[in-house]
């Protein structure tokens, strides 16, 4: 099936496009603080506008080299960050704290922002400092990356078969007491599991895409995919393409993911987590060990064209040259994603 370019770019224009992965603050906070604001003005924001971004989730990840002892103050420059961002970008951007401040963000055609813990470091059995960091403005956690956390086994642990710890389950607990949303990506598979068995409200994958496509740690299974999505959450696509395949690092097999993740969770529960990584690993990353090998999987592999927020009209032409319906594709880019936002995101528990 063939699709008109012009077709394509107006259901991409018209639609909500909600991105719930971008590692930019670590390239912003890289910088000096005077520069914050300016170079997210003059950096992000014009990737951000040509991918037609409406909802940008901004993980806060900190680097090995700040943990343990500074990985709570890398987690505070980086909320700073964020804030100033949003205070120094005020006409084009909003930094939101639940579903109605994203309604009216984009109601003013602006970006919402959505800031997220990636991992949560800062955190750690402190379980207490959840409710710090929703002050100020943190509405998404992750509670392990890829190795192993006092709440938690990363999806590289795999082996170890490990649940939540007990403060894990806390952790859990107290996010869905004050309406943190919890986000399943980089956590080990017993920990999905875990998770999903106890959690009482939806939850989401900022980043993940299907293990039965590609047989990764980082992967979701079909049977987790099934459960987030009798949950209530949305599984957003990891657009890395070693996650995708091992050597076709094409448009089509991301498609496939997202077909596939459709056809198990249903076209309601799946959303976009590209993890654009390429110009934060650029900026962050000494010329010693650019290309280092993470997992498996080298990390200068990326699909063409969509090594940026500005390739992201690409997978609506890809969508609608299988034959998506324009309400289906919608939802996708980011209709699902926005759903679930406006029902649940800093919604304390009643």
């Amino acid at each position: 099936m063939t699709t008109a370019p012009s077709q394509a770019a107006e259901l991409h224009r018209r639609s909500v496009v909600a991105d719930t992965h971008n590692d930019l603050l670590c390239a912003v906070t890289a910088r000096p603080v005077d520069q914050w604001a300016a170079f997210f003005r003059e950096q992000w924001l014009p990737q951000l506008l040509a991918g037609g971004v409406n909802v940008q989730v901004l993980p806060v990840f900190i680097d090995d080299t700040y943990r343990p002892e500074g990985a709570l103050r890398q987690t505070l420059r980086m909320i700073e960050a964020a804030h100033r961002i949003a205070a120094g970008n005020a006409d084009a951007v909003r930094l939101c704290r639940d579903g109605a401040e994203v309604d009216a963000a984009l109601d003013d055609g602006r970006i919402a922002l959505v800031l997220a813990l990636e991992s949560a470091p800062g955190v750690a059995e402190d379980v207490e400092l959840l409710e710090t960091l929703y002050r100020l403005g943190v509405r998404i956690a992750s509670l392990a990356h890829f190795g192993r956390t006092p709440l938690a086994d990363g999806s590289g642990e795999d082996a170890a078969g490990s649940r939540l710890t007990r403060a894990g389950v806390a952790a859990l607990a107290e996010m869905e007491r004050i309406g943190m949303m919890f986000d399943i990506s980089h956590l080990g598979a017993a920990g999905v599991d875990h998770v999903l068995e106890l959690a009482s409200r939806p939850v989401i994958a900022t980043h993940s895409s299907a293990r039965a496509l590609r047989d990764h740690h980082r992967n979701l299974t079909d049977d987790q995919v099934k459960a987030t999505a009798a949950n209530g959450g949305v599984v957003c696509v990891n657009f890395f393409a070693p996650f995708l395949h091992e050597s076709d690092y094409t448009l089509d097999r991301l498609v496939d993911h997202i077909e596939h993740l459709a056809d198990v969770a249903g076209l309601d529960h799946v959303g976009l987590g590209p993890d654009f990584v390429q110009e934060v690993m650029a900026d962050t990353t000494p010329p010693c060990c650019a290309h280092p090998v993470i997992e498996g999987v080298r990390t200068d592999q990326f699909l063409p064209g969509l090594e940026g927020p500005a390739g992201l009209p690409l997978v609506t032409e890809g969508l609608l040259r299988r034959g998506w319906a324009d309400g289906d594709v919608a939802g996708v880019l980011g209709g699902n994603v926005l759903r679930l936002f406006r029902d649940g995101l800093g919604q304390p528990a009643s």
